[in-house]
C-alpha cells in the first residue's frame, strides 16, 4: 500500500540526530572558538570540554574505496562522524587533543591537505563540466585542478588579506556558484546550437519550441525532392542565450563548439554579509580561448589577479571590497587587464555603478 504524502514528504532529517556525542553534549554551551593554525580550530565549552575541528581539502570526484578510508579514520578519531562542507572540504571533529596530530598525519598521507580556513584560499567549487553534462563550454574539473595546483600553497597558508573563494562553472547555468565568488571562471558559448535537420525531424518539435526560455526557436518546413515535407526548426541567434535546454530535449542541436567556446573571468562576488554585504561577481575578462589540459592563459590571469589583490589589499578586505576602494580603472591597471566595450554595463538600473559612456566612476578608460 502506498504511503500518504504527509509521511513521504518529511524533509531532511534533524541535524541534531547526527551530531557526534561530544558536540551533542555541549550543544549551545560553547564559550569561544579559536583558529590555532591553518585548518585547525579549537572549540571550548562552558563545561570545560575542548573539541578540535580539522579541515582538509578533498577531491570533487571520489571513489567508494576512498570514502571507506575516510570513514575508517573517522571511526578511529572522530566518534564515527565527519562532515562535508558546502565547498566540498572535509571537517573532522576530534574530541581529544592528542589525536589532532595523528589525524593530520593520516589524512595528509592520503594526499588531503590541511587548510582552507581563515585568510586563505578555500576549496574551489566546480560543476561536473564535460564529465557529466551536455551544456558546458569548458571542463570545470580540469580548470579547478589547474588553478588549485598553481595556488596550492595559498590553501595551506593563512597569509592572504582575507578569504579567497574561487568557483568554476562550465556554462551560464552557473551550477558552480560563480555569481558570488571572489574569482569566478565561467565557460562561454558564443554561437547558438547547430541544427542537424536529420536528427531534429525525429524529435518532439512542439515541446522543443516551447522549452526555449527566450522564444528563439521557430518551426521550419523543408520541401524534399519527392514533394514531401520535412519538419525541422530554426534558431534566432540574437535571442539564443546558450542555455542548452534544447539540446537536452533533442540531440540534433549540439551546443558545444571547439572553435568558439572559451572562458570568461569574473571578480568581486561574495555571499558574506560582513562589512559591505553580499555582492555579485563582475566581468573582468570577457573571453579566453579553451586550451586544455592545463589552460595556461587562464591560470596566468587568475594568478595575476590574486597577486595584485594580495599586494595591495588591506587586512580582511575581500576582493570586491578592494576593487570598490581603489576603483575599476585602478583594478584594470594593476592587473594588466585590457578594458573593452564588453565591460560596460548597460543594465538600466545600474546607474550607481557607472556613468554614461565609457566613463567608469569618474575616470576615463
Amino acid at each position: 500500500m502506498a504511503l500518504p504524502f504527509e509521511e513521504l514528504d518529511f524533509g531532511p532529517p534533524d541535524y541534531r540526530e547526527m551530531l557526534p556525542a561530544t558536540l551533542a553534549k555541549n550543544y549551545g554551551q560553547w564559550k569561544y572558538h579559536e583558529l590555532l593554525e591553518p585548518g585547525v580550530f579549537k572549540h571550548v565549552s562552558k563545561t570545560g570540554d575542548e573539541v578540535y575541528t580539522i579541515r582538509t581539502g578533498a577531491p570533487k570526484f571520489i571513489a567508494s574505496s576512498t570514502i571507506r578510508q575516510l570513514c575508517d579514520i573517522a571511526d578511529k578519531y572522530c566518534e564515527s562522524s565527519l562532515r562535508f562542507t558546502s565547498r566540498h572540504s572535509i571537517d573532522w571533529i576530534v574530541p581529544k587533543k592528542e589525536d589532532v596530530d595523528k589525524l593530520k598525519e593520516e589524512v595528509e598521507g592520503l594526499g588531503l591537505p590541511v587548510g582552507g580556513t581563515g585568510d586563505s584560499m578555500h576549496s574551489i567549487v566546480q560543476c561536473t563540466g564535460w564529465v557529466h553534462c551536455h551544456t558546458p563550454a569548458t571542463d570545470s574539473p580540469g580548470i579547478a585542478k589547474a588553478v588549485c595546483d598553481e595556488l596550492f600553497e595559498e590553501f595551506k597558508a593563512d597569509n592572504l588579506p582575507s578569504r579567497l573563494n574561487i568557483a568554476v562553472s562550465g556554462c551560464l547555468n552557473m551550477c558552480g556558484a560563480v555569481h558570488c565568488s571572489d574569482i569566478a571562471l565561467l565557460g562561454m558559448h558564443r554561437v547558438p546550437p547547430q541544427v542537424d535537420d536529420d536528427l531534429v525531424k525525429a524529435c518532439e518539435i512542439p515541446s522543443l519550441i516551447a522549452a526555449c526560455p527566450t522564444y528563439a526557436i521557430k518551426p521550419k518546413m523543408m520541401k524534399n525532392p519527392d514533394g514531401s515535407i520535412t519538419k525541422s526548426i530554426t534558431i534566432n541567434g540574437e535571442k539564443c542565450m546558450y542555455c542548452g535546454i534544447c539540446y537536452g530535449l533533442c540531440p540534433g542541436l549540439p551546443l558545444a563548439d571547439a572553435k568558439n567556446d572559451g572562458i570568461s573571468i569574473w571578480v568581486g562576488g561574495k555571499v558574506s554579509n560582513t562589512r559591505s554585504g553580499p555582492a555579485f561577481s563582475r566581468l573582468a575578462i570577457p573571453f579566453i580561448p579553451n586550451n586544455p589540459p592545463r589552460w595556461p592563459e587562464t591560470i596566468a590571469m587568475v594568478k595575476k589577479i590574486v597577486e595584485a589583490w594580495k599586494a595591495d589589499a588591506r587586512p580582511h578586505e575581500r576582493m570586491g571590497e578592494w576593487i570598490e576602494r581603489i576603483g575599476w580603472p585602478a583594478f584594470f591597471k594593476k592587473t594588466g587587464i585590457d578594458f573593452t566595450e564588453k565591460h560596460i554595463d548597460d543594465y538600466i538600473f545600474n546607474i550607481r555603478d557607472m556613468n554614461v559612456g565609457t566613463r567608469v566612476r569618474g575616470s576615463d578608460l
